[in-house]
């Protein structure tokens, strides 16, 4: 048996406080209690930015001007957002691998900084996104944006 509690106001929590003071100790429990996770809705929204970034930006990897990914710029992002100093750790066979936060580890709390700060980083760069009027609004971008 699983439950999950959205806890928004003092009734929400009273519910999930009285679920656990109904647990039998017949059964052993764990309860869990943590930040909401982000919505798949919000993961999908990031994409569009990101794959417009890819397409418009190129960025220095290797001492060498490139294209590169829209995975490959959420990473760089992510560090950037974190204002993470870089950490490198050594490959298996040699060459540096850049360690850093996944996006997926992000709480429905940050999400619409995580958002604006990409939307930053498009608009400094001169991105346009290629998105409806409606994402546009919901997502805050203005006419130079779009």
């Amino acid at each position: 048996m699983k439950q999950v509690f959205k806890i928004n106001d003092y009734k929400d929590k009273f519910y999930a406080i009285d679920a656990i003071k109904c647990l039998s100790y017949d059964k052993r429990w764990q309860v869990t209690i943590e930040l909401e996770t982000r919505k798949l809705s919000q993961n999908r929204a990031q994409w569009p930015l990101l794959n417009a970034i890819a397409d418009q930006v190129q960025w220095p990897v290797n001492g060498k001007i490139e294209t590169i990914t829209a995975e490959e710029f959420k990473h760089i992002l992510t560090a950037g957002w974190r204002n993470e100093a870089v950490r490198v750790a050594q490959g298996v066979d040699g060459g540096m691998v850049l360690l850093g936060h996944r996006t997926r580890e992000f709480r429905a709390h940050e999400w619409g900084d995580w958002m604006d700060y990409i939307n930053w980083f498009a608009a400094d760069r001169g991105v346009k996104i290629p998105i409806s009027n409606k994402e546009a609004e919901a997502w805050g971008l203005n006419e130079s944006q779009r």
